[in-house]
């Protein structure tokens, strides 16, 4: 096995900020990405079709296409360096919804029913049945 430097002449020198590529895995697949970030000698920052995030080198196919951007760049800077390259995506919109504080949980009210539970009580003994007798068994 050759012992390849990553930096030069192996697999990461192919992958550099601006790089676009093409997902091979996962629910992005098929859909092509830009290198916003090298994170380290394995995982890269992509954005574009796809969502931004953190990606594994052994899922991205790169392409013969490179876009000129500057690391970390915005999204809406890298869907117009793709479209002028001519590959159209959507610009992702921030989501406007306030986190909403959780309803806190209400104990439950003990009902004034204590008089109707007495008069229950006080009614059973009086219902109740004798105990019958355990037959004997008999010993043959």
């Amino acid at each position: 096995m050759k012992n390849m430097n990553k930096e030069k002449g192996g697999k990461m020198a192919v992958y550099e900020v601006g790089r676009v590529c093409m997902k091979i895995a996962g629910r992005d697949a098929r859909k092509k990405c830009v290198v916003v970030d090298i994170l380290d000698s394995t995982y890269v920052m992509i954005d574009g079709e796809t969502r931004r995030r953190k990606c594994n080198i052994a899922h991205l196919e790169p392409l013969n296409l490179a876009v000129a951007i500057n690391a970390n760049a915005s999204n809406e800077d890298i869907v117009k360096a793709l479209k002028e390259e001519g590959i159209v995506c959507d610009i992702k919109k921030e989501s406007k919804k306030q986190p909403q504080a959780r309803p806190k949980k209400q104990k439950a009210k003990k009902k004034t029913a204590a008089p109707a539970k007495k008069a229950k009580a006080e009614s059973k003994p009086a219902e109740k049945k004798e105990a019958k007798p355990k037959a004997a068994k008999k010993k043959e």
